[in-house]
């Protein structure tokens, strides 16, 4: 075969390979050249022309097809950062477990005066702000939840004790206008180096091991709570709109 020939044929096989959305095996690419062309020797040369290069020829199970070269991919990579808003639910149920840590859902609830979204807890586990705390030693067991050290992290507090009080809260408007938190002044607010409102007799605490399953477990395959109604998994990308009118 002279060169001209050979370069041609080349020239068809890379386009053959390129244009094709799937990996071509040789036989078919045999058919495109003339009978008793050297379709293997031609794809040796081809890969050898791409070899160091930022697309690669390869064969995968007896088919050829262009590849992006492997080391090259952290740089195709692509990051974006996209900020979500939290819902009214997901700010009042967080305010409300900072400040009343450890708290079950049924407590949540009774501050908030209205049923809590299943949603709103996947949002906040999702941010990496809230945790299992334990099971309270009451009946039905109900799981409670507290705040984490990334919730301290994201609002720049280095410990529960140096959240807003009550009079800061007054001072900013936020008693007057937000019902969540309006029950928090009620109620009373964390004191001074308070930690958490339950002794250590009044939940039983959760191994490191065990949260996992836990979780499994209460987002994937319903709970009953203290409230007896059962819960099921609700993925914290859905629509939290509408979850309550309040």
């Amino acid at each position: 075969m002279d060169e001209d020939r050979r370069f041609q044929n080349l020239r068809l096989l890379e386009a053959l390979l390129f244009a094709s959305a799937e990996p071509l095996t040789e036989s078919q690419l045999s058919a495109y050249f003339p009978e008793g062309t050297d379709v293997p020797d031609l794809l040796r040369s081809l890969q050898g022309y791409y070899a160091n290069r930022g697309i690669m020829l390869e064969q995968t199970n007896q088919a050829w097809a262009f590849r992006t070269a492997p080391d090259m991919a952290p740089y195709l990579r692509r990051e974006k950062t996209t900020q979500k808003k939290l819902s009214k639910a997901a700010v009042d149920t967080l305010a409300i477990i900072a400040y009343h840590q450890p708290v079950t859902r049924a407590e949540i609830e009774e501050i908030r005066g209205v049923s809590l979204s299943k949603g709103t807890l996947d949002t906040l586990l999702e941010a990496e702000w809230i945790r299992p705390r334990g099971r309270r030693r009451s009946p039905g067991r109900p799981l409670t939840w507290g705040t984490t050290d990334a919730f301290l992290d994201h609002f720049g507090l280095e410990s529960l004790s140096l959240l807003p009080g009550l009079e800061e809260l007054k001072a900013a408007g936020l008693l007057d206008t937000r019902p969540a938190i309006t029950a928090l002044g009620e109620r009373g607010l964390l004191g001074p180096g308070e930690e958490s409102r339950a002794s250590e007799n009044e939940e039983d605490k959760l191994d490191e091991g065990e949260i996992g399953t836990l979780l499994e477990s209460e987002f994937a395959q319903g709970e009953s709570d203290d409230s007896g109604e059962s819960r099921h998994s609700v993925k914290p990308w859905e629509d939290q709109d509408s979850e309550d009118s309040d």
